[in-house]
């Protein structure tokens, strides 16, 4: 186990050397050799159980790939920084859903930060409202009650819609963009937005009843 620790603290010592630990940078390239990744994954091990050099390897390894893929759907630096400093303030507790069996950790980490992303954005402002909104509505709430209702109204959507929706109505994505960052075909991206609005709208009308 002290030969185990020793190694991590290593790793995260040559990192912070290599690298500094100023401000995020974004990065896109990972070190996914088999070596690279079973330190990742003793590092997750120890992480749970609270180890804080397990924690400092995982926050020096992966916090530039995060900060470089909240800050391509959030499109703020500043607010991109709040958001990946939030997801490793909270990695002690959310590590217990990681399953190692199942995807190799930084794919797990990037859907973290994925949700994150747009979780923030989704608070930070409402759809507009004609994206939305039946033409029949009354227009008889204020601001405040219709972004209430807007929120409620996405949480009741199917994950790959509400994200659809978010990023292109609260991001400001086009088609080909949104779809580079689900991994889906342009046209599924049409069809989830084409769905998405309707039952949107849907959950709107039900909730102004």
């Amino acid at each position: 186990m002290l030969s185990t620790t020793r190694a991590i603290r290593r790793a995260a010592d040559e990192i912070e050397a290599e690298d500094g630990r100023g401000r995020f940078r974004r990065r896109r390239s990972l070190d996914r050799s088999p070596a690279a990744e079973d330190l990742t994954l003793t590092a997750v091990a120890r992480a749970r159980t609270g180890d804080p050099d397990a924690l400092r390897f995982l926050y020096l390894r992966y916090a530039d790939n995060v900060y470089g893929y909240v800050c391509s759907i959030v499109r703020d630096e500043h607010e991109a920084e709040d958001v990946t400093q939030h997801i490793f303030a909270k990695l002690l507790t959310t590590l217990d859903r990681y399953e190692p069996r199942q995807v190799p950790f930084s794919a797990w980490i990037l859907r973290v930060a994925h949700n994150a992303a747009i979780d923030h954005v989704r608070t930070r402002r409402p759809v507009p409202l004609e994206h939305v909104r039946s033409p029949h509505t009354a227009d008889d709430t204020t601001g405040r009650e219709r972004f209430a209702d807007l929120r409620l109204a996405l949480e009741a959507l199917p994950e790959e819609q509400r994200d659809v929706l978010v990023l292109r109505f609260l991001v400001g994505l086009s088609p080909s963009e949104v779809a580079e960052r689900l991994g889906r075909s342009e046209d599924a991206v049409h069809g989830l937005q084409h769905r998405g609005r309707r039952r949107l709208r849907r959950e709107m009308l039900a909730l102004a009843a």
